[in-house]
This record gives C-alpha cells, structure tokens and sequence, in this order.
C-alpha cells in the first residue's frame, strides 16, 4: 500500500470514530443523559476527531489540487467518496446562526412570509 492510500485510509478510520462518536451522542442525547460524563467524554472526543477529520481532508485538498502539480489523475473512488461526505461534513457542521439569526434580509424575508 502506497503514502497516498494509506492516507486515504487514515482519513477513513477517522471518519467512521466520527460517525460512532455522533451516533452516540445522538442516542445518549435521547436517552436524556445528556448531563453523564459519558455524554461529556464522547462529545469532547467528538470534536477533536471532526477537527482532525477536517484537518487531514484540508491537507489532502491542498496535495491533490496543488496548482504547480496536476494531481487529478490521483481521484479515484475512495477519494471522490472522502471529498463527496466532507462536503456533507461542512454543512452539517456549519454555524448556520450566524447567517440565519443576525442577517436582515432573512428577517426581512420571514416578516414578508409570515404576513
């Protein structure tokens, strides 16, 4: 196995703790024990793997769409599957507050419905 798809593999493993950690999160959540250290120790693991999650898949952005290097032969399956679920990552993981809450043209556009 070569540097790159190990890489990939890396980014992989990753991702499935993040989906655990989330599941988990989830059903402790339901569960309403959301106060357990359990739910604490999860949610604080959870973070710091999305964050290493998104680190490795910057890294991998820069390698692949280097300017200097044309890399885009190196896009096969597992590589597009990556860049497909961090997308989904990025949007999920959004703070859609800011956008929503503060900005004027949504309120704006909420009182036009709501009337």
């Amino acid at each position: 196995m070569d540097y790159f798809a190990s890489y990939i593999f890396l980014i992989f493993i990753f991702k499935v703790i993040f989906i655990i950690m989330s599941f988990t999160a989830r059903y402790l959540k339901f569960k309403k024990q959301d106060n357990s250290p359990l739910y604490k120790l999860i949610t604080y693991w959870k973070g710091r793997v999305e964050f290493i999650f998104i680190f490795l898949m910057a890294l991998l952005l820069i390698y692949l769409f280097n300017p200097r290097i044309n890399r885009t032969n190196m896009i096969n399956n597992e590589t597009r599957l990556l860049l497909f679920l961090f997308g989904f990552v990025l949007l999920l993981t959004a703070d859609w507050s800011n956008f929503f809450d503060e900005s004027m043209w949504f309120q704006n556009l909420q009182e036009d419905i709501g009337r």
